[in-house]
């Protein structure tokens, strides 16, 4: 589907003002990300990937120049090589903003490392010029990719590990079990040059994928939408399938459409009552939440949450939803966000209430006074919520980071071992 003019304004003008997150809350001299808009938010390992990967398209917008892009990338490639905390090349989840140190005693994160690589091989992709900054970008990016010890985090079956302590060792939960984001994960694991994992673990893993027909639509299923999303921030997943996709018939960016539509006509459904439900309103996914509270609203008991993974059809739900998840929907099924993308600006008014950009989350079915009919708004933002706008934008426009990495050897490589083939 091609967007009319007036999509296309709407669409690059959230995509800019969406952008501005990254301006607002980066420290300009370790390059580290704020996590949320609240105040002490530490920065997030995630959200300076997605940071990495919205420099080229700011870049290609004219929203930077290319040295500006260069000049933030390299400080925050050199302060990762040099300073954050990490281990065997995985970072902490959460760093302090200004020294890079592990914030709260929390986890080295499996994931939220490979979002950070993610980024950081994007970067290293995109600036390609002979000017001196842009080889040390290409130098330090392939440093930084090429000394993550995957096999480290791997278990004996190959499956790999959420998660380590220092001080009591790796977390039990592993990415062995169901759909899930950790699509990225594998790929960039199974496509280091140096310290792979063995693709029997990615192989085990996708053979727990659960097949559902949810409102007409075969798919494997995973409830929230960015689990659909996150990987195909980078990997263009259309057209190739992996042993499990082919025993489906249909890819994992058809599954990401089916599951899509699904959500929406959950919402058009809407058995539970909430408030405002309907064909452009939905959006269920990881987000802020007016919770913990319960409260009884037109005589239902109603259990509010607070920052939690939301899924449809199975839940959890509680009346909140995303508007940014339906964004990150757009390559999926672009007819369906653009009209629900206007409702959210127009109808709904939820841009630019806190800050430029869509509002991280509303739930118009919890009691609060306003009158207004998105109800309840997220009084903070995330920046692992406003970068799926920009490079999803981008790549349903231009398909700019998805053509960056089809040309990474790297990438072409996890791709090959996890057993994904081109459909005739």
């Amino acid at each position: 589907m091609t967007v009319s003019t007036a999509e296309l304004e709407m669409l690059v003008t959230l995509q800019r003002e969406t952008f501005a997150y990254f301006i607002a809350n980066t420290n300009p001299r370790t390059g580290l990300v704020a996590d949320r808009t609240s105040p002490g938010s530490p920065a997030s390992i995630a959200a300076v990937g997605l940071a990495l990967t919205s420099y080229p398209i700011a870049v290609e917008r004219g929203w930077w120049t290319r040295a500006e892009a260069v000049e933030r990338t390299l400080a925050t490639l050199r302060f990762l090589a040099a300073t954050a905390s990490g281990h065997n090349g995985f970072y902490y989840h959460f760093l302090d903003m200004t020294s890079g140190a592990r914030f709260g005693g929390c986890e080295l994160s499996t994931i939220d490392t490979a979002l950070l690589v993610a980024g950081i091989h994007t970067a290293a992709l995109y600036f390609t010029g002979a000017a001196p900054g842009e080889a040390e970008v290409r130098e330090l990016g392939d440093l930084l990719y090429r000394r993550v010890d995957w096999s480290w985090a791997a278990s004996d079956d190959g499956t790999l590990r959420h998660g380590w302590y220092p001080e009591s060792g790796f977390l039990a939960p592993r990415w062995d079990r169901g759909y899930s984001e950790a699509m990225l994960l594998y790929v960039l694991a199974l496509g280091s040059p140096t310290l792979s994992v063995d693709p029997a673990g990615y192989v085990a893993w996708t053979r727990t994928f659960e097949r559902l027909s949810l409102y007409g639509f075969d798919q494997l299923y995973a409830g929230p939408l960015f689990i659909h999303q996150l990987p195909q921030l980078w990997l263009d997943l259309e057209g190739i399938r992996d042993e499990r996709t082919r025993e489906l018939g249909f890819d994992y960016f058809e599954n990401s459409r089916r599951a899509t539509l699904a959500q929406r006509a959950y919402a058009i459904e809407n058995l539970a009552g909430f408030t405002a439900y309907g064909e452009n309103a939905w959006g269920f996914t990881a987000s802020n939440g007016p919770g913990p509270a319960l409260h009884t609203v037109h005589g239902v008991p109603r259990e509010f949450y607070g920052y939690l993974a939301r899924g449809a059809p199975f839940g959890p739900d509680d009346g909140t939803l995303s508007p940014w998840a339906i964004v990150a929907s757009l390559p999926f099924a672009p007819r369906e966000v653009c009209a629900a993308t206007r409702h959210a600006i127009d109808h709904l008014g939820l841009k630019n209430a806190h800050g430029p950009g869509f509002e991280a989350s509303f739930n118009p079915t919890y009691p609060e006074s306003s009158g207004r009919a998105r109800g309840w708004v997220s009084p903070c933002k995330y920046g692992l919520n406003e970068g799926p706008i920009v490079v999803m934008v981008e790549n349903y426009l231009t398909e700019l980071v998805w053509t960056l990495w089809s040309g990474s050897p790297y990438v072409q490589r996890g791709l090959e071992r996890a057993g994904f083939r081109a459909t005739k």
